[in-house]
């Protein structure tokens, strides 16, 4: 039953990802991240270890996606910083998969979460920005 919804999600995705933007592709390996780290965390406490190493593989990927696109030019000290984060999840997955340890998982998810909120936050207040110049092009005020 979970397999089967996981598999429509996944369906979804695709086909979300094939007209989605930068920003949102983006987004859209962050949100599957978390979720391949919550389920091999549910599949190690199920002790289900195949599985926890088939899901944490993929949540390796995805990192790695998620290592290529950054851009050290642009980005900066910014760009330094994701790299460094992700590095470090990484590692805390080889630990926790060594390890079982869930509280590392938690760990990982919550990091994730974390920079997706700020990842999530630029695009709100691009999109915030862009209403108010569409409001008022020419950046005069109107109030009284």
């Amino acid at each position: 039953m979970v397999n089967n919804k996981l598999n429509a999600y996944q369906q979804v995705s695709n086909q979300s990802a094939q007209f989605a933007d930068p920003h949102r592709l983006i987004q859209m390996l962050m949100d599957g991240f978390i979720m391949r780290v919550a389920a091999a965390r549910g599949a190690m406490q199920r002790r289900e270890f195949e599985r926890k190493g088939v899901e944490l593989g993929k949540a390796i990927s995805i990192l790695s996606g998620l290592r290529d696109t950054l851009d050290h030019d642009k980005g900066g000290e910014l760009a330094a910083n994701l790299e460094g984060l992700y590095d470090y999840m990484q590692r805390r997955i080889l630990e926790a998969t060594a390890s079982n340890d869930v509280a590392m998982l938690d760990e990982i998810i919550g990091l994730m979460r974390e920079v997706k909120t700020g990842w999530d936050g630029i695009r709100d207040a691009a999109t915030g920005a862009a209403e108010v110049k569409a409001a008022d092009p020419n950046g005069v005020s109107v109030s009284g």
